[in-house]
């Protein structure tokens, strides 16, 4: 068992093996882009294996990869082999935005993938197109069906909401669960290196912000009760709606801390372990200090995570030179 200073248990990695996504989110990357990191400075599947390994070796069970979009990754699937191989790892999942899900799902499954969490922050197309730049909404849903289809899950989706471009949209997200058994995620926006022009449609920072508090109280009609959460449910407050098949979550970094039951650390696409997604404290895994093992550093950045961030809506940037592509959310 692997256990922080505050007593809370750490058995959960997230690993970001690529900061390449083949959509440019308004809340993740600028419209041009970034300058996306060397493929020589990527971690590559060796390196990941074996830290995947050490971590496993102290209570890591569950590991999530994330990006960027990993599915542009060409050795995914032979990752996703190689960690479901490591002794002690129970679980692999994936986050990923859907555009190359639909011809992938059935090979993710069959090289061990558990599940899968999908980006989808609107139901309308011309706004779908809008936030990510280059998306096509149609090629997300028929994404959804290949991962139950395949079956990746339980299928979660994501939905980051925004003022003033999808939160009169709650209530459309709610009625998915109702016929499907799907479990939807409402995020606060969180600000990791997100904070500039937008473009037309959105609000300028920090007007962007809709707390959790806005999000429950638009959702007052559905009577929500709380509820069991489904497997890997991570940070999530979990609700059913009446008579739904799914549930809804709620995700609040700023509106209602969930900080006191992390259970998580992050490593990074440059091979940088984050023991917090909001504070810019990292540890680098390509340089111990003399004598130190994968372990040590491991057991280094348990050590080092926080009992919670510091961060409010006033102070809304974390990591400056960092964007969530890079982190992995």
């Amino acid at each position: 068992m692997l256990t922080d200073s505050f007593g809370r248990q750490i058995d959960y990695l997230r690993i970001s093996i690529t900061d390449r996504c083949n959509l440019r989110c308004a809340y993740c990357l600028p419209a041009g882009g970034i300058q996306w990191t060397p493929l020589a400075d990527m971690l590559s599947n060796e390196e990941i294996l074996r830290f995947v390994e050490a971590a496993a070796a102290l209570g890591i069970r569950k590991v999530r990869l994330t990006g960027g979009e990993p599915l542009v990754r060409p050795d995914l699937s032979d990752l996703i082999r190689g960690i479901m191989a490591v002794s002690g790892i129970q679980e692999v999942s994936l986050t990923t935005n859907g555009m190359l899900l639909e011809r992938m799902a059935g090979a993710l499954a069959h090289s061990g993938l558990d599940r899968v969490n999908v980006s989808l922050d609107t139901l309308d197309p011309d706004k779908f197109k809008r936030i990510t730049r280059y998306g096509n909404l149609e090629r997300v849903w028929n994404s959804l069906y290949a991962a139950e289809n395949a079956g990746l899950k339980p299928l979660k989706i994501n939905a980051v909401i925004v003022r003033g471009f999808n939160d009169g949209e709650l209530k459309d997200f709610v009625r998915l669960v109702l016929d499907h058994d799907w479990h939807v995620r409402f995020i606060e926006l969180m600000p990791v290196g997100n904070g500039g022009d937008w473009g037309s449609g959105f609000l300028p920072d920090p007007q962007r912000y809709f707390s959790v508090q806005e999000m429950m109280a638009a959702l007052a009609d559905f009577n929500l009760t709380p509820a069991q959460p489904p497997v890997g449910n991570g940070p999530a407050r979990v609700f059913r709606v009446p008579g739904g098949k799914g549930s809804l979550g709620f995700i609040s970094p700023l509106g209602q801390h969930f900080c006191e039951r992390c259970n998580r650390l992050r490593l990074t696409v440059d091979g940088k372990l984050r023991p917090c997604l909001l504070s810019n404290t990292e540890i680098s895994i390509r340089e111990p200090i003399e004598g130190e093992t994968l372990e040590d550093l491991i057991l280094r950045a348990v050590h080092q995570k926080p009992r919670g961030h510091n961060l409010s809506q006033a102070a809304r940037q974390s990591d400056p030179n960092r964007l969530m592509c890079q982190i992995g959310g």
